[in-house]
């Protein structure tokens, strides 16, 4: 199973009187990093929210918001901020002065300023708002990881097939590979007899030469183990846990070994096909920053 690390989730439920709703979103992000906005007087949610959270969700830049809504009104009452009503009424005082204006303040004009007027829920039990905002809160993880794996099987299903290509690239290049000592042992004996003439030329050395020429430009180990990556690759692909650190992993592993057939390859066919291999790779590295 493949969870992709972007994800939304919400869920609504009305609870005791309250309406409660969660709002779940991610982002890639190399570690789990959890951010909260909660309602002021609900600070003692934050770690229950969060352990929560931290149980399911692995990786990914997580922001939660909670907002809780009563719909009793008696389960409610207005307070006014006297400090900052008289703020606005000795600005207003101030500003009516130095302007020479006409005062002409009401409790209507105060009453327009943001935060004169607090709305108060009345206070609810602690444990029975946690055990409500738990199970909405659950209810937005589950949204929101089905929609995580949603989109990871999108991303499974792209990496797949373009480990198929890396893999078709790999046997060209074992072919291209297989051909290349024959072809300099031709070219080096053709041009031997060119400079030589009509002179003899030792055999032995030219299969000396053609044998360094072997062992220098030779890529089976690496194509080997790029068979082996990718073969590892798809069956991290198949594990029911986070997978994205360790096919990062494996990622670098299939550069390190296309950097060093790129190193040997002498012909611009090689060199053409390695390039290729290597733009396939980055396209699988872009797609699993993705993964949690």
């Amino acid at each position: 199973m493949v969870w992709s690390m972007t994800g939304y989730g919400r869920a609504q439920q009305m609870l005791h009187g309250r309406e409660i709703t969660v709002e779940m979103r991610s982002v890639n992000a190399r570690y789990l990093e959890y951010a909260a906005r909660l309602p002021r007087n609900c600070a003692f949610l934050e770690e229950p929210v969060k352990k929560l959270v931290a149980a399911q969700v692995h990786r990914g830049k997580v922001e939660l918001s909670l907002t809780i809504q009563s719909t009793t009104a008696a389960d409610a009452s207005v307070q006014i901020n006297w400090a900052l009503a008289k703020s606005y009424q000795q600005a207003l005082a101030s500003l009516a002065e130095q302007l020479d204006l006409k005062q002409d303040m009401t409790v209507t004009t105060l009453t327009r300023f943001p935060d004169v007027l607090v709305p108060v829920a009345a206070p609810a039990d602690p444990e029975e708002l946690q055990a409500d905002v738990e199970v909405v809160v659950q209810q937005a993880i589950e949204a929101f990881l089905q929609m995580r794996a949603s989109e990871g099987a999108k991303l499974a299903a792209d990496v797949r097939e373009k480990l198929a290509a890396v893999e078709m690239l790999v046997g060209q290049i074992e072919q291209g590979s297989a051909g290349r000592v024959k072809a300099y042992t031709e070219r080096l004996y053709a041009r031997l007899q060119e400079l030589l003439a009509d002179r003899n030329i030792e055999e032995s050395r030219i299969l000396t030469e053609a044998a360094l020429f072997a062992d220098k430009t030779a890529v089976d180990e690496e194509t080997v183990r790029l068979r082996s990556h990718l073969a590892q690759y798809r069956e991290i692909l198949e594990m029911e846990e986070p997978i994205g650190r360790k096919l990062d992993f494996l990622t670098q592993e299939l550069n390190r070994e296309a950097n060093t057939i790129g190193s040997k390859c002498q012909d611009a066919s090689m060199t053409k096909l390695v390039v290729t291999l290597k733009s396939e790779i980055e396209k699988i590295r872009e797609q699993i920053q993705n993964i949690e």
